[in-house]
């Protein structure tokens, strides 16, 4: 753990201006209060699922959150020449545009009706979602990389070379209580487990929980990526650009990404990205990050499930 709280110092000591913060607390505050108060992601952008304009909405959901970040760094900071780097409005928007298409796509949806059982609708369109990124993000990321970004050394962090995974795994032992007294709530239940009981292990006569494992690894699989584009693409492309301001500007990005979910993993996404962006910065890594993310979903998952057992 010292490792990362030395992170997190040297971090601090840096990039921390108070005006800047708390500018960034009331923009976050009043994001956060507005799409709750509205249910803005869930109701409005995705009333358009099904329909290509909902990744053109999400683009512009995402780059609000990720320019508009950028906007009060450049404004506090004096950080005009990032603004001026034809390089940062590439990656930045490349980027963005990746999770807009993943978030918005749907398009599996209709491949899935046409091929697969009713019975298995369900089953087979959660895990798809969960994979389907491989051509959403994996395929174009791995294409950008070969062509503009072999300076970042590794594929956005994916390596384990000097990876330390003890403190890691001792804040994932932190978070059991937290994920534990969050699974008494309504709103946690309202929504965890994200795999809900269904039929196709009837379907196709197997045990309940081989279907359910195979939706988990699937879910894991999608943290894996997200890590990828949050902390690799946009932490460790950037950083050439940005320096150490590239971590805030994420951290806004990513807690819109949460907006679908309950409120207080939204408001909770701000300090856990803001802590995984600057362990990647520094470890030049996003196992830590995998490792977290991963751990703590499949944690939630668990306890809700147990939850329905009790």
């Amino acid at each position: 753990m010292k490792e990362i709280f030395n992170y997190l110092k040297n971090h601090l000591e840096e990039d921390f201006r108070p005006g800047y913060y708390i500018a960034l607390g009331l923009f976050l505050a009043a994001c956060i209060a507005i799409n709750y108060s509205l249910d803005f992601e869930d109701s409005i952008i995705d009333s358009y699922y099904g329909k290509t304009v909902r990744i053109v909405y999400f683009f512009l959901f995402y780059g609000f959150a990720y320019y508009g970040a950028t906007a009060l760094l450049v404004i506090f900071k004096k950080r005009y020449d990032i603004l001026r780097n034809p390089w940062f409005w590439l990656k930045s928007a490349f980027i963005l545009f990746l999770l807009a298409l993943d978030s918005g796509f749907h398009y599996h949806d209709l491949v899935v009706r046409q091929l697969v059982s009713p019975v298995a609708h369900y089953f087979t369109t959660k895990v798809v979602k969960n994979l389907i990124n491989v051509l959403t993000m994996v395929l174009p990321m791995i294409i950008f990389y070969r062509l503009y970004d072999r300076q970042v050394g590794s594929f956005y962090g994916l390596t384990l070379r000097g990876f330390n995974y003890k403190p890691y795994l001792f804040m994932l032992l932190v978070m059991v209580p937290v994920v534990t007294a969050a699974s008494f709530t309504e709103s946690f239940n309202d929504f965890y487990p994200i795999y809900k009981r269904n039929a196709v292990h009837a379907h196709l006569q197997i045990a309940e929980w081989i279907p359910a494992m195979v939706y988990e690894l699937a879910y894991g699989w999608n943290f894996l990526t997200v890590e990828l584009a949050f902390r690799g693409f946009m932490v460790l492309s950037l950083a050439s650009i940005m320096g150490r301001n590239v971590v805030v500007p994420m951290v806004v990005t990513y807690c819109f990404y949460h907006f679908g979910k309950p409120g207080a993993e939204a408001i909770s996404s701000i300090l856990g990205g803001y802590i995984l962006g600057v362990i990647a910065y520094e470890s030049r890594s996003v196992f830590g990050g995998i490792i977290i993310h991963v751990g703590i979903a499949w944690m939630m998952e668990f306890f809700a499930w147990l939850q329905q057992e009790i």
